[in-house]
């Protein structure tokens, strides 16, 4: 069932959201505010999250704050890669997430931690074993990142590609799994104490292979997305409609983000959209498409449960 929530993916990176239209992301922070808003109309106690941030910067979070915008929000989330792509050391994570809590004054969800294989499959197996024991009992969520490789042929979603050397290439060697199915020594030292964060592009044939292996691996919590850009595409509900039906046995914290071309102020999905309240309308779908339902059907289930006492 969807359990969560949250409102874009890495707003304060330039690889998703465009700050050089909305400098001070009063922009950002106005469509955050009105989807809150949109949702706590349907399900008042559905969590919603701001996240995640990237790079973990307090200062962004007091922007945020000054604008109210925390005060539409039930936790922060936070995404840190120390040992790829973060100019901090993996022993800092308890430092880093008390910075946010300090400011936010809100749970802090670690929304995506991981390591890459790109140098040798033994950092991963160190990162994993040692973020486990510095977050286990520092946030009450915390998403590994990722269960799968991304596919050599596909391409990663950052702002100049290939020109960024090695930190581009990192983006595809950070699963547990290699894009080849096999698993990497990692694999049999995770904890599903745990979540996994994995994105399904649209139309994405691991899917299925990526639900069994969670299976296997006794995954309760996992963090995907619904694409807004996506759900524009022709055919976009019935493979949404797929996804979330495969996902139903998870606790799930839907992320929402991106962007279609055509609903920009630029023809990018990093773009704030032309009417703010688009991506309030299209977080009201969605949870009147996915979350509504489920919450009828438990309803229905407690009723029946009671009469038959």
């Amino acid at each position: 069932m969807i359990e969560a929530i949250k409102l874009w993916n890495e707003p304060n990176n330039l690889s998703h959201w465009d700050f050089e239209i909305d400098p001070k992301w009063r922009q950002f922070a106005a469509m955050v505010q009105q989807s809150s808003e949109a949702i706590r109309r349907l399900v008042p106690d559905l969590p919603i999250v701001l996240g995640g941030i990237s790079p973990i910067d307090p200062n962004f979070i007091r922007l945020l704050r000054s604008y109210g915008t925390l005060e539409a929000v039930d936790a922060v989330a936070v995404h840190g890669f120390p040992l790829d792509w973060n100019h901090w050391k993996i022993d800092e994570w308890p430092a880093k997430i008390g910075e946010i809590e300090e400011v936010a004054q809100l749970p802090v969800w670690v929304a995506e931690v991981g390591v890459s294989t790109f140098g040798a499959d033994e950092v991963q197996v160190f990162g994993l074993q040692r973020t486990l024991e510095l977050l286990r009992n520092w946030s009450e969520r915390v998403y590994w990142y990722s269960l799968l490789d991304l596919p050599p042929s596909w391409g990663a979603t950052t702002r100049h590609k290939e020109s960024e050397g090695s930190s581009y290439y990192r983006h595809f060697h950070m699963g547990l799994i290699r894009a080849d199915g096999t698993p990497k020594p990692a694999l049999q030292h995770f904890d599903p104490a745990f979540g996994i964060c994995q994105w399904f592009h649209f139309g994405d044939n691991r899917l299925a292979f990526a639900v069994d292996w969670l299976r296997r691996l006794g995954i309760r919590r996992l963090r995907t997305g619904i694409s807004w850009a996506d759900w524009h595409r022709p055919g976009a509900v019935a493979w949404f409609d797929q996804q979330m039906e495969m996902l139903q046995d998870f606790d799930v914290t839907i992320t929402l983000c991106f962007t279609p071309p055509s609903r920009g102020q630029r023809a990018c999905h990093t773009s704030p959209p032309l009417d703010l309240g688009e991506f309030a309308e299209f977080a009201t779908q969605v949870v009147t498409r996915y979350v509504l339902p489920e919450r009828d059907h438990l309803a229905a289930g407690a009723i029946r449960h009671s009469s038959s006492k």
